[in-house]
């Protein structure tokens, strides 16, 4: 028997004629007919990336502690009170004891003069780094094109300044970009304090119409040449890619085959001069949202940027307040990983951009990163690591770590360097590597409008 409801407040009457159970009508969205309740289903392939993403970022932060240093060394019996400042959560003694994992990063070695353990980094993190420098300056004029997209995609043309620096390594921007690129180019920004809020805007100066095309344009229109789909199918339409044990019904395919179809606004598209209270109107700035999202993510480095920085744009970007059940109700563009900080983060990837935990179009920058994940990934019983180090104990009147072996006098970095070189054609021994890395530091960021809970 076909049921037909009328609209009311709550409920919307959907656009198809044909009859849906009463139970998928009651989870509808109030402007789209895809549903709004979704549970998340897990991509194994992202969460153990944030997994080893996990270590990699603890790495990073001794990394800095040591290179912030002069002599870019540090006496092991520091590392317990710097960790402790950092919040790494390590117990006493733990924090020396974790650089000995990671041998290919880190070199332990006895001071010839002080006779203590002293840590520097080893030749090949060095190496990386500087790997890492020359990708991030051969790629400044992308990056440079990529901050003017951001800011040319905000309501008012401009962003605030701290919003910017907090995500400036998944943009591919230096430390000092607000002097190498924004002061560097006035043709393209322009960097002013706010009147009314003790607040630094970057506000760009003229919108380039050439810079106004989507990634999604791109790629329909390769997808229409290619594949040779109907114009129509394709002419708004996202590629969509549900993550494996996904359910999908046969209402809920028809509700995206609908979704597809529905026309929106530009995210560079001024939309202030639109009358945005009819359901038609909401259904567009719906579908804008998710088009928006999808820029973003395309004009980071790795394709992935945590939800947090991503709320920091929400207001200059018309984004809804709710940011993750609303990329919970679009599973096959993007994908919600919390794990790599105990539920504490939340990492959202361009589907599309992945294909079995790898970047289907690297770049320099991003290998360069990548580098770092595969010496934390190597084990530790490929290099030459003295095992009686780690039988040092901390003498209880002396912050200094004693009991060392005497004839251990091997300060040379190629005497505690790995037995072989790694591999850079993708081929390596003794481990396995699914997926990729980002070698930047998570900055604090703002608290989203209302906390969820983790899934």
């Amino acid at each position: 028997m076909l049921v037909f409801f009328s609209y009311t407040r709550n409920l919307l009457k959907p656009r198809s004629s044909s009859p849906l159970p009463f139970t998928s009508i009651m989870h509808m969205s109030q402007s789209t007919s895809i549903p709004k309740k979704q549970d998340r289903v897990r991509d194994h392939g992202f969460d153990n990336y944030m997994e080893a993403e996990k270590k990699t970022r603890k790495v990073l932060k001794f990394q800095s502690l040591i290179l912030s240093q002069p002599s870019q060394t540090l006496p092991i019996s520091r590392f317990d009170s710097l960790a402790r400042r950092l919040g790494l959560g390590f117990k006493e003694n733990e924090a020396a004891a974790y650089l000995l994992k990671f041998p290919h990063v880190f070199e332990i070695y006895e001071h010839p003069v002080l006779r203590i353990l002293f840590c520097r980094l080893t030749q090949k993190a060095h190496l990386q780094i500087e790997q890492e420098k020359q990708a991030l300056h051969a790629q400044l004029p992308d990056a440079v094109t990529r901050l003017r997209k951001l800011v040319m995609m905000s309501n008012t043309g401009r962003l605030r300044l701290e919003h910017v620096r907090i995500a400036r390594k998944e943009f591919g921007l230096p430390d000092d970009f607000e002097y190498s690129v924004i002061l560097k180019y006035p043709e393209f920004f322009r960097l002013f304090d706010a009147r009314d809020a003790r607040n630094k805007y970057i506000e760009i100066v003229e919108r380039d119409p050439e810079l106004a095309i989507c990634a999604i344009e791109k790629v329909r229109e390769r997808e229409y040449r290619e594949k040779g789909l109907d114009a129509e199918d394709v002419r708004f339409s996202f590629l969509v890619n549900f993550p494996p044990g996904f359910k999908i019904g046969k209402y809920y395919r028809i509700a995206v085959w609908k979704w597809q179809r529905v026309p929106y606004w530009s995210p560079y598209e001024n939309v202030s001069g639109y009358d945005l209270r009819s359901l038609e109107a909401l259904k567009r700035m719906e579908k804008r949202a998710v088009a928006t999202i999808h820029e973003l993510l395309s004009l980071t480095v790795e394709k992935k940027i945590s939800l947090e920085r991503i709320a920091h744009f929400r207001m200059a970007m018309n984004l809804p307040k709710k940011l993750k059940d609303f990329l919970l109700q679009h599973q096959g563009i993007f994908y919600v990983s919390t794990r790599g900080n105990y539920g504490k983060l939340h990492t959202v990837f361009l589907r599309e951009a992945y294909r079995k935990g790898e970047l289907i179009e690297p770049n320099d920058l991003y290998l360069a990163r990548r580098k770092l994940g595969e010496l934390v990934l190597l084990s530790s019983r490929k290099a030459k690591v003295d095992k009686e180090l780690v039988s040092y104990r901390r003498d209880t009147e002396v912050d200094d770590i004693v009991c060392v072996r005497p004839d251990y006098m091997e300060n040379d970095v190629k005497d505690f360097g790995v037995e072989y070189e790694i591999e850079h054609d993708g081929r390596r021994e003794g481990y396995s590597l699914d997926s990729d890395f980002v070698s930047d530091d998570i900055d604090e960021a703002e608290d989203l409008d209302e906390k969820e809970d983790t899934v």
